[in-house]
């Protein structure tokens, strides 16, 4: 409803008739609101179907670059490049993404901003201030407003804006879904698997070279990993990671754990070297208690006895590795660990 629209004696005094020119008395000259101008629009239906056909076009346009941008995440590969004048060469998985995604978010804003500005009703309201406080009366006027806005919006009766308008804002969250994707590899497995199997060799860390059951002396501590894992391999640092081992003999008859005794050879026991607390390296051993020392947080594990922790936040003992002796006389894995490495993992599930 425009100011023409309301009674002049219901008006405030100076507002009745405009007050145009300033004065002591009213100091802001108040002109009043200009004759409402009808849109094409609102006068011919014929150029309102255009429009509502304008506005579902919009968002068709951008209900199809979010199916673009999601065959574009899973066909364009990661390592295509394309020339683009004048950037020169960018990643084509990049360009893709962005002009498929900018189009889908345009097409949205740009498919509400025509149906706001030629289908939904633009004539003034004029309204006093109120009070802060809504009383019943206002509660009902603000539910009649929502009403009848909802009615001249024509959401139910423009039903191809409606559903199309739907289908865009539906699809175009899939653009970050599918964006979850690019936060990394997923795990799948390989949380419970490292590169030990049968018949892996023992490799010395520091001589790159395969242990034989006389290189480890009783008392001292060895670290190896698996035959066949380089520094220089990309992936050296992720395997390493899960399969670093460390290797200790002991007497025979220290050894209180009876798997423990069964899978080692010759008091030789392998441990997982990844601290179950945060899954710092362990590096530190007391040979006369048989105990190995986390430095980061002073987890404790008796190595004696199956690797329970003795002190410490560590929460699991460290897995061990069953080893035997090949026909080579080399120090070799007999499988995998029987339970996965590193820190955590049972809360994580």
């Amino acid at each position: 409803m425009s100011s023409q629209d309301i009674p002049e004696e219901k008006l405030p005094a100076e507002r009745a008739g405009a007050v145009d020119v300033a004065d002591e008395k009213n100091p802001f000259a108040d002109p009043g609101l200009p004759p409402h101008e009808h849109r094409i629009q609102d006068i011919d239906e014929r150029a309102a179907k255009r429009s509502e056909r304008t506005v579902a076009m919009l968002f068709t346009v951008s209900m199809l670059a979010t199916v673009a941008f999601i065959a574009a995440f899973v066909a364009v590969p990661v390592d295509k490049a394309v020339y683009v004048w004048p950037l020169g060469h960018v990643s084509a998985l990049n360009l893709a993404l962005g002009l498929t995604l900018g189009l889908a978010l345009f097409c949205i804003g740009a498919g509400a901003v025509h149906w706001a500005r030629t289908l939904m009703s633009d004539v003034e309201i004029a309204d006093e201030r109120h009070p802060i406080e809504a009383t019943p009366e206002v509660r009902a006027k603000v539910h009649a407003d929502f009403k009848q806005g909802a009615k001249e919006s024509a959401l139910g009766r423009r039903k191809l804006i409606r559903n199309t308008m739907l289908g865009a804002l539906t699809l175009v969250p899939l653009s970050g879904i599918v964006l979850l994707r690019d936060l990394g590899p997923l795990p799948e497995d390989k949380l419970r698997h490292t590169l030990w199997k049968k018949g892996k060799l023992l490799v010395n860390m520091n001589t790159n070279e395969p242990l034989r059951p006389s290189d480890v002396a009783v008392g001292s501590l060895t670290f190896a990993k698996p035959e066949g894992l380089e520094e220089h391999d990309h992936d050296f640092q992720n395997e390493i990671a899960k399969a670093a081992l460390m290797i200790v003999r002991l007497q025979p008859g220290d050894i209180k754990d009876k798997r423990e005794l069964e899978w080692s050879h010759e008091g030789i026991v392998a441990y997982s070297k990844i601290c179950t607390h945060v899954g710092c390296p362990i590096s530190l051993y007391e040979q006369q208690t048989h105990h190995v020392l986390c430095p980061c947080h002073q987890s404790t594990f008796d190595l004696s006895d199956g690797a329970r922790v003795i002190f410490g936040p560590a929460g699991h003992a460290l897995p061990q590795l069953r080893i035997g002796v090949n026909d080579e006389g080399y120090l070799e894995a007999l499988g995998d660990f029987d339970e996965p490495v590193g820190p955590a993992f049972w809360e994580r599930g």
